[in-house]
């Protein structure tokens, strides 16, 4: 085993007590009810328009892009025999006024931050227009009659 020695500037001593700030019974009664409401992630929406104009080429880059974060989902990537071809829910092909786009939720950045770098890179590296849209609301699909 391994231990950290006390003489190491940085690390705490086995035995030690983590360093606590103590509050008043008033201040944790208040912090206890304020309800912790996390903030929405971003999405931000990357237009397959340089930002002289152009139309980006190829016409499927929309689609190779969300192909390969599509193993960027909640829960992880599953495998085997159950797996299905699908996008992630974080990096969406879409068109808008018929331009290709992709939309990309800031939760990429929390499950994976090289996979939210490569996508930023990739808009900064190919001159894409990139622009903050409020999200989707997830709007439930009926179920088929049968």
């Amino acid at each position: 085993m391994f231990a950290a020695s006390p003489s190491t500037t940085g690390t705490i001593r086995a035995g030690a007590p983590w360093p606590a700030v103590v509050l008043s019974p008033d201040a944790a009664a208040e912090l206890c009810a304020t309800p912790m409401i996390p903030a929405k992630p971003r999405q931000l929406h990357i237009q397959g328009l340089t930002r002289d104009g152009k139309t980006f080429r190829p016409s499927d880059w929309a689609e190779r892009l969300a192909g390969a974060m599509s193993c960027f989902r909640p829960g992880g990537a599953h495998g085997g025999i159950g797996a299905f071809i699908g996008y992630s829910p974080f990096c969406v092909p879409h068109v808008v006024d018929g331009v290709k786009c992709v939309i990309v939720s800031e939760e990429l950045r929390a499950i994976e931050p090289m996979a939210w770098d490569f996508v930023m890179s990739f808009a900064r590296d190919n001159d894409l227009r990139v622009a903050e849209v409020q999200p989707l609301p997830m709007v439930p699909v009926p179920p088929t009659a049968q």
